[in-house]
């Protein structure tokens, strides 16, 4: 299948900055880009690329003085299997003294990810009697699933996973954050991912469309897909950068005064030619 996606942000700008933006496909699937990924910005004052520590790719602007509205905005066509989040219910869990080293720092403490916590007795008394491997996960987002209640005007751009379990709302973020550090609470590494999401294969949903949130987490030999907010297996998912947490993946980061004037996402099925299927 074919999947259009795309982005037009502005921000309103009141004294020179530098901005930081993760808003292109993540280098692990570039090559299913049919059409070029083209991201503009206006005005134009050129961008610098690179990739961060976590591998994703990265934009870096600074906005000089005088300029009273930055608008960015992108599409592309991306090509995609067309299949369910894959499940593998055999995944096994590794005893942290078997994990390869660069998995490690997703067992860590990290921003909005406090595994040195509550959660970490609250993790073993709930989850220690679960079956290891790709059940404990499925047990823990099943908890998350039920204890947080979805409400868009509930989001708060702070809250941490301690503040989520405690106040039992949020939006995909705040599931997310919760489920990593659960995860990690148990042993288990995960690692919060962002991307598009549509509503492929499912009836359409009554909110605007946005990036989404969900995450990985390391058993067997690989990274598994998991989705604490929807909690069963989506088609459609388009990564776009991955980290320990959303300090790690912000789709902005503005280093100077700014407000959000316009966010638009879309991400839509499409046939060959272009047209909306």
């Amino acid at each position: 299948m074919y999947i259009q996606i795309g982005f037009d942000i502005e921000l309103a700008i009141t004294s020179p900055m530098a901005m930081v933006y993760l808003l292109h496909v993540h280098p692990s699937r570039r090559a299913d880009l049919v059409t070029p990924e083209i991201a503009m910005l206006e005005p134009n004052f050129g961008v610098d690329e690179y990739l961060d520590a976590f591998g994703n790719l990265c934009g870096r602007v600074n906005v000089p003085a005088g300029v009273g509205q930055l608008r960015l905005h992108g599409r592309a066509v991306v090509r995609d299997l067309g299949l369910p989040d894959a499940v593998n219910l055999g995944a096994w869990q590794h005893d942290p003294t078997y994990l390869p080293t660069e998995v490690l720092q997703f067992l860590l403490p990290s921003r909005y990810c406090e595994v040195d916590s509550a959660l970490l007795p609250f993790a073993w008394n709930q989850f220690g009697h679960t079956p290891l491997g790709w059940a404990r996960v499925q047990a823990i987002c099943d908890f998350v699933h039920k204890h947080i209640r979805f409400d868009y005007m509930a989001a708060r751009a702070t809250r941490t996973a301690v503040e989520g379990w405690r106040e039992g709302v949020g939006v995909c973020r705040d599931y997310t954050h919760l489920a990593v550090t659960l995860c990690r609470c148990m042993n288990i590494p995960a690692r919060y991912c962002t991307g598009y999401l549509g509503d492929i294969g499912i009836p359409p949903v009554p909110y605007p469309m946005d990036f989404s949130a969900w995450f990985e987490v390391y058993l067997g030999d690989r990274w598994h897909t998991f989705d604490a907010r929807h909690n069963t297996p989506r088609i459609g998912r388009v990564v776009m950068a991955r980290g320990r947490d959303a300090g790690d993946v912000p789709i902005t980061m503005c280093f100077g005064q700014n407000t959000l004037q316009k966010f638009d996402v879309t991400t839509y099925e499409v046939d060959a030619q272009g047209n909306v299927v």
